[in-house]
């Protein structure tokens, strides 16, 4: 991720065409970056620019407004941690499509040559964005780089953060690699075990010494140039100490191979120890091709296995559209690529075509298919004023929308991006299997080792091949890829799961975490509730008119982005009520707003608002109560420290909220509402749809309070709320659970955010932990089986009992089969009823 940080003077008109053209510099080299936007009076110096821990280009404003041209080298400052990306390169990537951007504009020799230009800068553009993608590791998602490579830490491929249909380089050089191997392999094992048959059929052809040279010619290129890749990744291991499956292979492979040489090429320079009873030196060219074979093998359905993984990604970025009709300023259209549709344009969708970008109805109306998003198949109706969402399919109709969010900002884009984010997060049950792979392959050569000495000083005649064997079978079979896969396997394919389903996880904790909520705290409003609520009544109590009770509360309110407000606003609004501007205004959290209108004093509010302002209620708490009782929501109106009235709102139930709730309590869920409202409208809710316990009348930063009191009391709970002053407690609570409905800061806050709002959502967050975690068991059991079990048989525990001993060649098989085995058990999810 790349912090793109701009300081500059927030009156300066020209910042924001560099920055635009900056942006889409970037967009184009499909760098994954996160904008940060400071203003110079907030930072003096570039030196207090924040550290993410991630790469970060610092951009002032000088060299903002210079970039497109010469200063592009200069102008960008590199700060984050060791092993970022070069800024060289992000600099090249950048100048090189703002260079083509240029040529493009210039380009004025006829239509056919354009289109020549377009093809041509399009490949290019392919080139580039495999060159300068970020790529990281499966087992250690801290690791990342521009562009492919092995990890410095287990020396597995790296593959791209965010997948594409193209990322298969790692799978052709290794099929490859494969192929060639089998070529030389298959003669090679019939030569060196062709004897074994009746009749001893290759020695009648050939003889013992021209045997062994044609086993070697056979074996080179599978054991230097099919396995160079193993010796390099071993060789870097060793190199940073951070030994790993390739230091294994590499050791098993370069000493069957060696020592299978010098054995051919000087064999009386061994002693007796290493001569069998026909006088001969055993070579194992044989196995350590066989070896290398398998292992290619492994690695080729390894690749394959884990881009299935990514398959949920891989769908999500193909279910974008390619390009949107644009309706331009004298009223042409034209088809243009995705990536030329700006902020505002007027776009036209046709009858089943994908909606574009996100953005709102203009014109029109129609049915659209949202499951890509919601996972619910019934087609959403969309008329004038509606919001649409990019890549959903339209249905029948054919309708105008508004460009509102392009690119990045899009909701497809942010999914992709959580996904990806938490696909490369790290469970807390994993913390065991990357302690046990810190010792584990120290502890591997140690045994090996400790074999070796066992076999060579007790072992029977030839000892020293013995010894040399069963080393080379306890190293190549303890692979501890198969351990370090399990979890983020599991973690990748459930996060892509539930994506499909509606539910995204924020990161890898929050999956392990939801299974063993049992306590859920739901707001009311906008959670439990449309959040769109309905002006019901209007009461007054000092004999001033409902019409003027409803003016003075609207005109108070008409600033105010709260459901509440909006709905006194529209209700005003639909009596065709003039409203009026209102000075002094002041909002008090948790309590409501007063301010002048005119030369009076008015304040709206809850009872604690009254309460502040020495207005006594009790005369008519009766009358409000049975407004609440009905599910009211009640807000006092008082002129001139008077109580004036007061106006009831209702908010609906969603419709889905009664079968969630059922559904949550069937999933062993204690649910409870946290409100600001009074008692007696939570109760009239809670006793409506069966919830458990009720919190009313708390303002925001006692919700933080409720989480922690529960949490105080020994359960795991979870929270689920879709505001802005939800965002505290939903960051307290052990999963915070956002409505996809709500703010961009209750998302923030979210370890699962819920894409369509629906409470049904949480049943399948929850059924998919639990899924999950199940795999991620079993996974950890195929890594420990194999391993636990064979450790000791290659290293030979069951000779003196049964004369029973592991083929370095049976051990490469088994070695493969345990990545294969976990990473296949993993996707197994995808297929998972949830």
């Amino acid at each position: 991720m790349l912090n793109i940080e701009f300081i500059y003077d927030s009156d300066c008109p020209n910042v924001a065409e560099a920055r635009k053209n900056l942006l889409k510099a970037i967009k184009l080299t499909q760098i994954e970056h996160q904008i940060v936007e400071w203003e110079r009076q907030a930072v003096s110096s570039p030196k207090y620019v924040k550290n993410y821990g991630s790469p970060t280009i610092l951009i002032n404003q000088k060299d903002l407004l210079e970039m497109p041209e010469n200063q592009m080298n200069s102008c960008c400052r590199l700060y984050g941690e060791k092993g970022a990306p070069s800024v060289e390169l992000i600099h090249s990537a950048i100048s090189k499509e703002l260079k083509k951007e240029n040529n493009m504009k210039s380009c004025e020799h006829g239509h056919h040559h354009c289109d020549h230009h377009k093809h041509h800068q399009k490949k290019e553009i392919n080139k580039q964005v495999d060159k300068n993608a970020i790529y990281t590791c499966p087992m250690h998602p801290e690791v990342r780089q521009m562009g492919p490579g092995s990890c410095p830490k287990c020396g597995m491929a790296l593959e791209p953060v965010i997948a594409t249909e193209d990322d298969n380089s790692e799978l052709i050089d290794m099929s490859r690699r494969f192929w060639l191997a089998s070529i030389f392999t298959v003669p090679l094992f019939i030569v060196a075990m062709g004897d074994m048959l009746p009749g001893h059929p290759i020695s009648s052809f050939i003889s013992p010494d021209w045997k062994v040279y044609l086993e070697l010619l056979l074996a080179t290129p599978v054991c230097l140039w099919s396995a160079w890749p193993f010796y390099m990744r071993g060789l870097q291991s060793i190199k940073t100490m951070n030994l790993n499956m390739f230091t294994l292979i590499a050791l098993g492979v370069s000493v069957s191979y060696f020592y299978s040489i010098v054995a051919a090429v000087f064999p009386h320079a061994f002693p007796d120890s290493f001569v069998d009873t026909h006088g001969h030196v055993a070579v194992y060219f044989e196995a350590a091709a066989v070896i290398v074979t398998l292992i290619l093998l492994g690695q080729v359905l390894e690749l394959r296995a884990r881009s299935q993984t990514n398959e949920a990604i891989k769908k999500l970025l193909g279910l974008a559209a390619k390009t949107a009709r644009r309706i331009n300023n004298d009223g042409s259209e034209e088809d243009v690529d995705l990536e030329l549709v700006q902020m505002g344009d007027k776009l036209r969708v046709r009858p089943g075509e994908k909606i574009p970008v996100d953005g709102i109805v203009l014109e029109g109306q129609s049915f659209v298919d949202e499951s890509m998003i919601t996972g619910e198949p019934i087609p959403v109706e969309k008329i004038k004023g509606t919001n649409v969402v990019g890549a959903t399919v339209n249905g029948t109709g054919s309708f105008i929308m508004e460009a509102k969010k392009i690119g990045s900002e899009t909701l497809l884009s942010q999914i992709v991006h959580m996904v990806a984010e938490a696909q490369r997060s790290k469970a807390p049950i994993q913390k065991l299997a990357d302690v046990i792979s810190g010792y584990f392959v120290p502890t591997v050569i140690l045994v090996a080792i400790i074999t070796f000495i066992v076999w060579a000083i007790w072992g029977p005649q030839p000892s020293m091949v013995y010894a040399m064997i069963n080393a080379v079978a306890v190293l190549i079979i303890a692979c501890p890829c198969a351990l370090g896969l399990a979890t983020p396997m599991s973690i990748m394919v459930a996060t892509g799961k539930g994506a499909s389903l509606g539910v995204l996880f924020k990161n890898a904790e929050a999956i392990e975490v939801m299974r063993k909520v049992d306590t859920l705290i739901v707001d009311k409003t906008g959670t439990l509730t449309e959040g769109r609520p309905k002006l019901v009544s209007v009461i007054s109590k000092a004999g001033m008119n409902q019409n003027k009770i409803l003016e003075f509360a609207a005109s108070l309110e008409k600033g105010s982005e709260h459901p509440l407000a909006a709905a006194i606003v529209k209700g005003a609004k639909e009596k065709a009520i003039a409203l009026s501007d209102a000075q002094d205004f002041q909002s008090i959290t948790g309590k409501g707003v007063q301010g002048k209108i005119g030369n009076q004093k008015v304040a709206l509010g809850n009872k604690a608002l009254m309460t502040s302002l020495n207005i006594s209620l009790e005369h008519i708490m009766d009358e409000v109560e049975s407004l609440r009782s009905q599910g009211q929501t009640v807000m006092f109106l008082a002129v001139d420290d008077k109580l004036a009235g007061y106006i009831g709102v209702a908010d609906p139930i969603k419709d889905s909220t009664p079968e969630a709730i059922k559904e949550l309590h069937q999933e062993g869920f204690k649910i409870v509402m946290l409100t600001g409202d009074s008692h007696s409208t939570a109760k009239a809710v809670a006793e409506k749809l069966g919830i458990d316990d009720i919190i009313a009348e708390v303002l925001p930063e006692q919700k933080v309070e409720a989480v922690k009191k529960l949490i105080a009391q020994g359960h795991i709970v979870a929270m689920a709320g879709d505001g802005i002053n939800d965002a505290p407690a939903l960051a307290h609570a052990h999963v915070g659970i956002a409505m996809g409905t709500g703010t961009d800061v209750a998302m923030e806050s979210a370890g699962v955010t819920l894409i369509k709002g629906d409470l049904r959502g949480i049943v399948r967050a929850k059924r998919l932990s639990d899924a999950t975690m199940s795999n991620i068991k079993q996974n950890l059991f195929f890594a420990f089986f194999y391993n636990l079990a064979g450790i000791p048989i290659a290293a030979g525990v069951l000779y003196p009992a049964f004369g029973i001993l592991l083929n370095p060649m049976i051990a490469a098989l088994a070695m493969s089969l345990s990545s294969v085995s976990v990473i296949g058990n993993s996707i197994r999810l995808k297929n998972k009823s949830i």
